[in-house]
């Protein structure tokens, strides 16, 4: 279940399911209202009374249908409206079967002790939440009142997770047959709080129709891919990472990135240096190599003689020509089947010449780009995708994608990866222990490692956020970037250990 459909795509799915049966759209109303009431009362025994807030559409419909079941259930229930639905649709068929007299929304007032059941617009609102409705939310967040969203927050996007107007901030969110967007973009993320994914009877198959090309980030989008050694690798066999080192004020950042491509399983690293900082490189490498490395010249030679299948470029590296220089020799002569990582300063050199390093890497048989931006560093390259408000992160990233030509990982704590043919996927298991100083440059040379081993530059991006994260929380409070490394050791031996357990079973 790690299609997201956004809005459209989702109405599209429950259009598809009433056509084809075995359920019709009033049935598939019945079994949401069902599946929200089995959740609370599994989740929120303790809940006294429940106020129900109903909007005029489906979502509301799926309201009145779990007022009805609370009330069968002999709870205390009160039912509140602003607009009755339209005559004839299955929301007027749920209200037309609830026998609880509507109160007017307007003189909805919180209750002590009381669940409040947002059933007024969920993940398909288009305009900001304004009136009665706003009204509503803010009286529930004043009070401090406990929230049930059916399908995702009101006034939530759930396009982008953007806040429009007012929100709820629920405590369980229950929606139906895959999640959206907003429910993994920030803010959304954190106006939903625990959410669950309801079967109300919408088949897999109307997938296929839609052709989702969103997901959410987890192991099960890109084992299969996750490169292993064979039984007779040798180290080259298993990939040769170079990691472009900064001066000599500036050698820490190269080096995580080494150990982060050493650590995710590339047979060798090779840290190439400028020449001033050969010494004190040496001083610091044990298991990672050491090359002297001060110009483009010097970089052929090394390309020529070590055929290395990946590169991290930027992290301590410095801005300037130079690192310009050496992304486009990259970039023009490894060809296919390699990938360049840019990081940090390796974005930002690029800034006032963002086209040649597009132009290089849509070249017919270039190697693989994969960008690694935070915040800032998407705007300075991106500056009119950055700008534009009327874009989630998800359409930024995957648009920034499609330009460089190169795979997009849009950092944060919803970070965002993005391929130019259109794929992304949300990560979700990103901890704020992240947050520290030199944890990107082991990123980068997580997604180096992995692409050096042959794992493509989505797929080896997507494994790195991911593997990168479940690392940090496995440290948890005291993390420092040097950790990081290390710590993907026992990631990558349960990760292992489930794509055997997967092959085991397709085999057999």
């Amino acid at each position: 279940m790690l299609e997201l459909l956004t809005p459209d795509e989702m109405a599209m799915a429950d259009r598809l399911a009433a056509e084809r049966g075995p359920f019709d759209g009033y049935r598939l109303m019945e079994n949401a209202g069902a599946a929200v009431v089995a959740e609370i009362l599994t989740r929120l025994p303790d809940a006294g009374s429940f106020d129900v807030l109903c909007g005029p559409g489906n979502n509301g419909g799926d309201g009145y249908v779990v007022a009805r079941l609370l009330r069968e259930a002999g709870l205390d229930v009160r039912l509140w409206r602003d607009a009755a639905p339209r005559q004839g649709t299955d929301a007027a068929k749920a209200a037309a079967s609830c026998p609880l007299e509507a109160r007017a929304l307007a003189d909805f007032a919180p209750q002590s002790g009381a669940l409040v059941i947002d059933a007024l617009f969920g993940a398909g609102l288009s305009k900001p939440v304004g009136g009665v409705y706003a009204a509503a939310i803010e009286k529930v967040s004043h009070a401090g009142g406990r929230v049930v969203a059916i399908d995702l927050s009101s006034g939530i996007s759930g396009a982008s997770g953007a806040v429009l107007g007012s929100a709820f901030k629920a405590e369980l969110t229950v929606t139906f047959f895959r999640k959206k967007p907003g429910h993994l973009l920030y803010p959304g993320r954190a106006h939903c709080g625990d959410i669950v994914v309801a079967d109300i009877g919408i088949p897999d198959a109307v997938l296929k129709d839609i052709a989702p090309s969103s997901f959410e980030n987890h192991p099960a989008l890109w084992l299969e891919v996750l490169p292993r050694p064979a039984e007779d690798a040798h180290k080259y066999r298993r990939g040769h990472v170079a990691v472009f080192s900064g001066g000599a004020s500036s050698t820490g950042a190269a080096r995580l990135s080494a150990l982060g491509a050493a650590r995710a399983g590339a047979g060798a690293v090779t840290v190439l240096s400028p020449p001033d900082a050969l010494l004190i490189n040496a001083a610091h490498l044990t298991a990672i190599m050491l090359r002297r490395c001060g110009n483009v010249e010097a970089l052929g030679e090394f390309i020529h003689d070590r055929k290395p299948s990946s590169f991290v470029l930027g992290p301590g590296f410095g801005l300037g020509e130079t690192l310009q220089e050496f992304a486009l020799a990259v970039l023009e002569t490894t060809g296919e089947g390699a990938t360049l990582v840019l990081d940090a300063d390796g974005i930002t050199s690029f800034r006032d010449a963002p086209a040649s390093l597009f132009i290089a890497a849509g070249a017919r048989g270039a190697p693989g780009l994969v960008l690694t931006p935070h915040e800032g560093e998407f705007g300075r390259l991106f500056p009119g995708l950055a700008e534009e408000g009327a874009l989630s992160k998800l359409d930024k990233a995957r648009k920034a994608a499609a330009r460089s030509h190169g795979t997009v990982v849009y950092k944060g704590p919803d970070t965002v990866i993005a391929a130019p043919d259109g794929r992304a996927a949300i990560n979700t298991n990103g901890t704020p222990w992240l947050a520290t100083a030199g944890s990107g440059d082991v990123l980068a040379g997580i997604i180096a490692g992995l692409a050096a081993h042959g794992m493509p530059p989505f797929e080896a991006a997507c494994a790195a956020v991911w593997i990168h994260a479940e690392a940090a929380r496995s440290i948890g409070p005291g993390l420092i970037a040097e950790d990081l490394p290390a710590a993907l050791a026992p990631v990558l031996q349960k990760l292992y250990s489930k794509q055997g357990s997967a092959l085991h079973t397709l085999h057999e």
